[in-house]
């Protein structure tokens, strides 16, 4: 897809996240439908794991879950206000202000979350991200992210504005993850038990691996 076919809602996903950080933070609460998934994730990423949280938010639930469990959390977020609330909340993880699409942090992780983040992409920033998730991955990292259920853009709204998601299809999710050495390991379309998300968890099959 061409970057003028892009609904232009993308580029302000920042400043929506920026300015309505609080309100997220309070809408998303606290409960954890996502410990199933969560849970799966963090068997294989293993114990007392490095975790890289791409589009942290504000920490709550998902990074705050894997901190309970005992894992150290690296969080990425381009919202200020969202990791205020993460350093206040967990001031012994490491948060930093940053975009996931020019990640590189020079070490790898045993786990990688790109949780109703990634899909905030649109499809030709989605691609490149692969490399981004392969960098970062340690040998037999897990990896897991939502998308949508097909290929296209849809577009919702968040306090009165339009907020922007992408997706690739299946079969074009499948190729990436595969050329950068990750294992489809479970993939569920639209799962009701998790709230609707569209799943994806994958195992990197690297043997060795160089930070870079």
């Amino acid at each position: 897809m061409s970057s003028n076919k892009v609904h232009p809602s993308w580029q302000n996903i920042p400043s929506l996240y920026e300015r309505h950080a609080d309100y997220f933070d309070k809408s998303r609460g606290k409960s954890l439908v996502e410990q199933a998934w969560m849970d799966k994730f963090l068997t294989i990423a293993g114990s007392g794991a490095n975790i890289l949280d791409l589009g942290c938010g504000s920490g709550e639930p998902l990074a705050a879950y894997c901190i309970e469990n005992g894992h150290h959390v690296t969080g990425i977020d381009g919202s200020a206000p969202m990791l205020s609330l993460c350093r206040a909340r967990f001031p012994d993880q490491e948060w930093l202000p940053g975009d996931m699409r020019h990640c590189r942090l020079g070490k790898a992780f045993n786990g990688i979350l790109a949780w109703d983040s990634f899909f905030h992409l649109p499809p030709e920033d989605q691609r490149p991200m692969f490399a981004v998730f392969e960098r970062h991955a340690a040998p037999g990292a897990a990896l897991m992210f939502t998308s949508g259920p097909g290929a296209g853009e849809a577009i919702g709204e968040f306090q009165g504005e339009q907020l922007y998601h992408a997706s690739l299809d299946a079969a074009e999710y499948g190729t990436l993850l595969a050329s950068h050495g990750f294992a489809l390991v479970e993939h569920v379309i639209e799962d009701q038990s998790c709230g609707g998300h569209t799943i994806w968890l994958a195992r990197h099959l690297s043997e060795e691996k160089e930070s870079c």
